[in-house]
């Protein structure tokens, strides 16, 4: 018995598809100075942002706008989940003076509001609760 094939017949468009992708779809790269300013802040105050660790597309956008997440307890995940592009491992030693330098940039910043995550810190005996 020969197979059958069936053709499933959909809607036509009258009008071609468009060659080129619409502009409020592309990402700017980032550049801009308030990118700038606070790329060099997180530099200085040795600290991390889930925007930069995460490869994050709009990184360039929301830090123009002055807006960041903070991510605590280093840049090293001890976990390894399949979605995140963070890096997993063996964490370096725990900083106990991330918190200072956090509240540092914060003002440095003049937010009103703060985002802060964090890795998974399964080395530590809380697990990065910070009790």
């Amino acid at each position: 018995m020969p197979d059958t094939f069936y053709q499933i017949m959909g809607r036509h468009r009258a009008e071609p598809l468009p060659e080129r992708k619409p502009s409020w779809l592309k990402v700017k790269a980032p550049g801009g100075p308030n990118y700038m300013r606070l790329k060099h802040l997180m530099r200085e105050l040795d600290l991390h942002s889930v925007c930069e660790e995460a490869h994050c597309p709009n990184v360039g956008e929301c830090w123009e706008h002055g807006t960041a997440t903070f991510m605590i307890l280093g840049d090293v995940c001890t976990r390894n989940c399949a979605y995140c592009a963070v890096a997993h491992g063996r964490p370096p030693k725990f900083d106990a003076t991330e918190p200072a330098r956090v509240a540092d940039a914060t003002a440095r910043m003049s937010l009103r509001h703060l985002v802060l995550t964090s890795v998974d810190r399964d080395d530590l005996p809380d697990f990065g609760a910070w009790a």
